[in-house]
């Protein structure tokens, strides 16, 4: 499914036009508001063919094989990927097993690389495979063990990462593709166009008083504009939440599951 949407998504990039300066709206919950003797400055504008929402692994991941499509297509489209952390992985603490299946698509030889230290992979940390399960219940003074599910077995086919450490060396592999990250820049409002079509992201403004109203240290936001955005801001990423919101999105559906799990995190 993910190479058909981003076939689709290559094609689009590729055949349509962005909108002329001025000729699209924004839909926010606030903008800040100038004092009468203030004038704003303009917000600025940036033109891309993709702009990705969230530098996690799906976001990430996207913005690498959509670059692999251009190359097989010969094609040379601009991406960029905007990211709230303050550095690529800040957002992501998690440990992981690794299920690689995804991972041998995106890079079919990457365990040659890896052995041969090629350039890029020789800092790839994928390494340890999990030797052993174990499935235990807890009780409030004891535990346990019970046969592991099918489903859940790792033996000597998954991998004991990082996501964090990852989620960097993904970030490394999309720059050298030609993806512009930018760390630091959350996605404050979907921007569409006046046929109530999306057509990029828009920044948060940055020196914003109590009062809403701009201090000295005013700085507008940076319009994204792409001719595609693909959000991978997670479930409930603020921006997605609005999107489906906007369209109607979540009427007549099932409602979404969600799960409650453990964390634990070592430093």
């Amino acid at each position: 499914m993910l190479r058909l949407g981003l076939s689709a998504l290559l094609k689009r990039a590729s055949t349509r036009q962005l909108p002329q300066l001025g000729a699209f709206r924004h839909i926010c919950t606030s903008l800040p508001a100038a004092n009468e003797e203030q004038e704003l400055p303009a917000r600025e504008q940036l033109e891309y063919d993709l702009c990705i929402v969230g530098a996690g692994p799906a976001g990430l991941s996207a913005a690498i094989r959509f670059k692999q499509l251009c190359a097989e297509a010969d094609k040379d489209l601009s991406v960029c990927v905007i990211e709230k952390g303050a550095e690529v992985g800040a957002h992501i603490l998690s440990g992981n097993m690794f299920e690689p299946r995804a991972f041998d698509e995106l890079f079919p030889d990457w365990k040659k690389k890896q052995e041969a230290q090629d350039a890029g992979f020789e800092d790839l940390p994928v390494r340890q495979v999990a030797t052993a399960d174990r499935f235990y219940m807890l009780t409030q003074g004891s535990s346990i063990r019970l046969p592991t599910p099918p489903q859940m077995k790792n033996r000597k086919k998954n991998y004991v990462i990082s996501l964090s450490e990852l989620t960097k060396w993904l970030a490394k592999q999309a720059e050298s593709a030609g993806v512009e990250i930018y760390p630091g820049f959350a996605g404050k409002h979907i921007l569409y166009d006046w046929n109530n079509a999306v057509v990029g992201v828009g920044t948060g403004d940055m020196g914003i008083g109590k009062d809403g109203k701009p201090k000295s240290s005013f700085t507008p936001g940076v319009d994204l504009m792409a001719k595609v955005t693909l959000l991978g801001e997670g479930c409930r990423g603020s921006l997605s939440q609005s999107v489906m919101q906007h369209y109607g999105l979540r009427e007549d559906v099932c409602p979404q599951t969600y799960a409650l799990g453990i964390k634990e995190v070592w430093e």
